[in-house]
């Protein structure tokens, strides 16, 4: 395929030999958890962040946004920095059982000291990346939404007699939107995903075939999955994976409310001396607008807002890897973003 290129998401499983009945179905992205060694510094970035602290013991500390996930990111205590996994809600217990007899996976876990509860069984991916699995969690009050915005437009302004007025401060998270990892082998950490879950493509990158017969055959080498939920319409990307010459997590994105609050946030992060990576700027892939920070700790982070939502019925995207592909607006992106 060239181009932007569409393929039916029926037809692209119907090639893949996707057998459903065998997966994990997945409902939504839950939260993510890693591994810091200094909790106070961690916690300090992540309230300027934007979340807001809910349980804290000796050795974890949960924090939450605005939606009623009960917790969006996990800290938890240990010698140095590391990757726990992103974590999935599925949609049975069976779901659990089912994920506890794969092979390396722990045996379910209650989460008695987790806010919202529930049960956890971790597995992991041919890299070794861990992939956690929870049900049974109870979800949390939502917290007050944002004000949208009126606009004024060319020739229609309905915003009479009223003025846009801010505070400055952090950027509120609303909720966890997707995280991403860097990977070797690409075709094998795809095919895991969507034949272990019911994850699906939004969106393939491609380049040039080193070994191609004629300039039509491509490779891939960028994944942007989506939660198969059917007619529901959900966000364009929950997952996502990049090829590369070695293993690691890319990045969490957590959705913000709207473009300003984004640049406060911004301004905000970087008032504190936080370390930017790339934006403000907006995707292609996921339409988002975008705002990539790293961490004290060196993991990196993102805020989003607007994201496109994608069902059933949208074709999966083809197109060319590349800067270009990545940002329509925003600073140039960095050489070593992808590394």
């Amino acid at each position: 395929m060239t181009g932007w290129d569409r393929l039916s998401i029926n037809d692209w499983k119907a090639r893949e030999n996707i057998d459903e009945s065998s997966q994990i179905r997945l409902v939504r992205l839950s939260h993510m958890r890693y591994q810091h060694p200094d909790l106070t510094v961690i916690s300090q970035f992540l309230q300027d962040f934007g979340m807001h602290l809910v349980k804290q013991t000796e050795d974890k500390i949960w924090w939450r946004g605005y939606s009623n996930q009960p917790y969006v990111y996990v800290v938890e205590k240990g010698d140095e920095m590391k990757f726990l996994g992103g974590a999935f809600e599925v949609e049975s217990f069976a779901d659990l059982e089912k994920a506890a007899r794969m092979l390396g996976a722990t045996e379910i876990e209650e989460l008695t000291d987790a806010p919202g509860g529930g049960s956890r069984v971790t597995i992991f991916d041919p890299e070794g990346f861990p992939v956690n699995l929870v049900f049974g969690q109870e979800m949390a009050e939502t917290g007050k939404l944002p004000e949208k915005l009126i606009y004024n437009w060319e020739q229609d302004k309905p915003r009479e007699g009223a003025f846009q007025r801010f505070s400055t401060g952090p950027a509120a998270v609303h909720k966890l939107g997707h995280y991403g990892q860097c990977v070797v082998d690409f075709q094998t950490q795809v095919k895991f995903y969507t034949h272990t879950f019911n994850l699906v493509p939004s969106d393939f990158l491609l380049i040039p075939h080193p070994n191609a017969k004629s300039p039509e055959e491509k490779l891939e080498v960028g994944f942007f999955g989506h939660i198969d939920r059917g007619d529901e319409y959900v966000d364009h990307h929950s997952f996502f994976m990049t090829k590369n010459h070695v293993s690691h997590v890319h990045h969490a994105s957590f959705e913000v409310h709207d473009f300003d609050t984004q640049l406060l946030g911004h301004h905000w992060l970087a008032k504190k001396n936080y370390k930017s990576v790339w934006g403000v700027g907006r995707h292609v892939l996921g339409s988002q607008i975008f705002d990539y920070w790293w961490d004290p700790t060196g993991f990196m982070i993102e805020h989003y807002a607007d994201g496109d939502m994608v069902n059933k019925d949208t074709p999966i995207g083809f197109g060319p890897a590349g800067s270009e592909s990545l940002a329509v607006w925003g600073p140039d992106m960095p050489l070593d973003f992808l590394e």
